[in-house]
């Protein structure tokens, strides 16, 4: 039953079609924007989850799943589990600024997570899956800072924001099976029963214009 939800679910947001797949145009591991694209870097816990948050929204072309921020330069899933490379799951997303704004992307990436957990999303805790908002600019900075005060005024958690705020370095692709992971494994337990509803949840509330 939980592989029939699945299926269903992804279907109606175009995720297995082939005809979205085309209109992405994705490449796994792909780390180059097109001429009319910008690229913004975030980490919320599971790279699954985030790809998924992220393509869902219209100007967005892709969400490539990696490592960021941490000090090893030959980053595995392997090691970054182990939590010894400083590195979080990350999702690089390329989109075009003419139809989607930073300002909403950094929106999406505050409401798609609990950004007040330290180390940890959910059930998955650790280093890996802390939450960390890459800065190229300091325009960009400043909007991430600016959404972090607005949500603190309005009092949206009860705790603080534990967000890290750091200036892009680097980004390593992870492996090809991480990458359209909810596409090419609908009836995983963890998809379904965790990437999946965190997603609907993150939409029912999210105002935005999807695919």
């Amino acid at each position: 039953m939980k592989l029939i939800f699945a299926i269903l679910f992804l279907l109606s947001i175009g995720l297995i079609s082939s005809a979205q797949s085309s209109k992405l145009n994705f490449v796994p591991g792909s780390t180059k924007p097109l001429p009319n694209e910008a690229v913004a870097t975030f980490a919320e816990g599971c790279f699954w989850h985030a790809e998924i948050v992220f393509q869902s929204l219209d100007g967005v072309r892709d969400a490539v799943s990696g490592y960021a921020g941490g000090t090893d330069i030959n980053p595995t899933y392997e090691k970054v589990a182990g939590g010894n490379t400083g590195h979080a799951e990350t999702v690089q997303v390329y989109y075009d600024p003419s139809r989607i704004s930073y300002e909403t992307l950094v929106k999406a990436f505050f409401a798609s997570q609990d950004p007040t957990t330290l180390n940890r999303q959910g059930n998955d805790a650790g280093t890996e899956y802390r939450s960390m908002a890459f800065y190229r600019n300091e325009t960009e900075k400043q909007v991430i800072e600016s959404e972090i005060k607005r949500l603190t005024s309005l009092k949206v958690y009860k705790n603080n924001i534990v967000t890290e705020v750091v200036p892009f370095k680097k980004f390593y692709p992870a492996e090809d099976y991480h990458q359209e992971y909810i596409h090419n494994n609908p009836g995983n337990p963890y998809v379904a029963n965790v990437s999946i509803p965190e997603f609907l949840s993150f939409k029912k509330k999210f105002k935005a214009n999807y695919k």
